[in-house]
């Protein structure tokens, strides 16, 4: 008896985490800081369950989005950049607060500043 509470409590929980965050596609702002230099990205997002989808865009143009899912409140995605002719891999997590998602980014070298994307309108 005590482990069917126990899986239906942890069930719930899981279930609950899943509808707290809801579907993250549409459009999404935030402004990346680098020192003094602040670069504007608009992510494009294309949620079909736990898969995500879609582009960032920046002063270089649509960078498409790989590796994407969302699991309850936590998203993940790479993109990669072409520096200078060597490509290179950056990955970023965040987690969605309502009409907000707070994304780190990071490679090898580099890691940014959180930054706050705002849902579009």
């Amino acid at each position: 008896m005590m482990q069917r509470i126990l899986f239906f409590a942890l069930a719930t929980a899981g279930l609950a985490s899943l509808l707290v965050a809801g579907d993250i596609s549409g459009t999404w702002t935030g402004m990346m800081v680098f020192g003094d230099n602040q670069v504007p990205l608009t992510y494009s997002f294309k949620q079909d369950g736990a898969k995500l989808t879609g582009t960032v865009t920046g002063p270089g143009g649509d960078i498409p989005l790989a590796e994407g899912k969302v699991e309850g409140d936590k998203l993940s995605f790479s993109v990669t950049v072409d520096m200078g002719g060597n490509p290179s891999k950056f990955t970023s997590t965040g987690t969605v607060k309502g009409e907000e998602i707070v994304l780190e980014t990071k490679n090898e070298a580099f890691s940014s500043p959180p930054i706050t994307l705002k849902r579009s309108k």
